[in-house]
């Protein structure tokens, strides 16, 4: 009976040594796919910023502006644009600390902080730039009503036929803005979304060997 007794406490030392690599093992592959995941979201919203850069270098807008005639607008739309850019390259900065701190990251507790705090800041990241493209397509849509001599016809029209029209006019307006958001959110589900679902499925792996 003795000699069962002792062979049971091995056996257990035995398993719990196995138990203790394994979940060291499962940490250290969490760890990396989170650190990759990170660093690809960087990646990302840095060709996103180079992509902005590069429309607004090669876009005509100067040209559309000085047809209108709105030097005090442009002033305000290149302000807004600067701040813009200031803002992304804020975010940008945000997922290069975050990769740093679940890259040096040694705790599982501390890892699954800078997990949910790293989906905090792409959750915001895209809101942000969702919130700015519908502000930016108003502002262009009031730019082009009221400054826009191509559109003369139209708002002597509006202005004779009443509210029916200005209704359609604004429908129309709005249901561009919501085709043209979708887009863009459609754009952010699809790749976004995707390393989120991976950091999310690292959190809940993590939740387990915490247990």
């Amino acid at each position: 009976m003795k000699e069962l007794d002792l062979l049971k406490k091995d056996w257990q030392k035995r398993a719990d040594s196995f138990q203790q690599v394994s979940e060291k093992d499962i940490y250290k592959m969490i760890h990396k796919s989170s650190s990759s995941v990170v660093k690809l979201i960087m990646i990302i919203g840095i060709f996103e910023f180079l992509f902005w850069i590069g429309i607004s270098i090669f876009s005509n807008n100067d040209e559309y502006f000085n047809k209108l005639d709105i030097n005090n607008i442009v002033l305000f739309l290149r302000v807004l644009s600067y701040a813009h850019y200031a803002v992304i390259i804020f975010f940008i900065y945000a997922f290069y600390k975050n990769y740093v701190l679940i890259s040096t990251t040694d705790s599982t507790k501390v890892l699954m902080r800078n997990i949910l705090k790293t989906r905090r800041t792409v959750n915001i990241y895209v809101w942000y730039n969702l919130g700015m493209i519908i502000f930016c397509l108003i502002i262009g849509f009031c730019i082009a009503y009221f400054y826009n001599p191509d559109l003369a016809l139209m708002k002597d029209k509006i202005e004779h036929d009443g509210i029916k029209t200005m209704a359609i006019f604004i429908g129309s307006m709005l249901i561009m803005i919501i085709l043209f958001t979708s887009v863009f959110w459609l754009f952010y589900k699809l790749l976004y979304g995707i390393l989120m679902r991976k950091l999310y499925k690292n959190y809940e792996e993590l939740k387990k060997i915490d247990l």
